[in-house]
């Protein structure tokens, strides 16, 4: 794989990357959708009680915002053998190349972490309530799964990038946690 300085970050990876970026961007990838698509069985879920995380589940027409990070040059070995311990620990994700159009209009290439729809913990086209139910229940590792929604939706909205879908299942979730409690 060619040596690639950029990252695409669309869920923790924005709020949580792991690493200081030497340039951060809002970024746009098509053919890809942000959703909770991969069942979490470490960080916000357990094998037996799976939690809902953030994929990118390609999709034909669809389009995802996130961030492009720029790794520092001499950082980029390092930073990469951290990025392929946490995204592809479990074999859920594929390492890709894909083509970003930056909000500054450059055109790069990126990695980016695309769910593999063949994997066993891939839990694409559960419908809101479903995804709201395992979120407001699930907790793994780093926490509750909802604190891992709850961050997603306050930092698309920090970074004025407001996801409905993913607003209306914070609202869901958290109406849920109080009907449990």
């Amino acid at each position: 794989m060619e040596k690639v300085f950029w990252v695409f970050g669309y869920g923790s990876l924005m709020w949580d990357p792991g690493f200081n970026p030497v340039e951060t961007v809002k970024a746009r990838l098509s053919g890809y959708s942000r959703s909770f698509c991969l069942r979490s069985i470490t960080f916000r879920g357990t094998h037996e009680a799976p939690g809902l995380v953030l994929g990118l589940d390609e999709e034909p027409g669809a389009e995802c915002r996130g961030l492009a990070l720029r790794i520092a040059e001499d950082e980029h070995s390092g930073v990469m053998e951290y990025l392929r311990a946490r995204e592809l620990a479990s074999s859920a994700y594929r390492e890709m190349i894909v083509p970003l159009h930056l909000e500054d209009g450059r055109e790069i290439h990126a990695i980016a972490y695309v769910m593999r729809r063949d994997h066993w913990q891939y839990a694409g086209g559960l419908c809101t309530n479903e995804q709201a139910d395992i979120i407001a229940r699930a907790h793994g590792g780093r926490g509750p799964n909802a604190d891992y929604l709850f961050n997603t939706v306050r930092h698309l909205a920090e970074i004025g990038m407001n996801d409905e879908m993913l607003e209306q299942l914070s609202e869901d979730v958290r109406r849920l946690m109080t009907d449990q409690a």
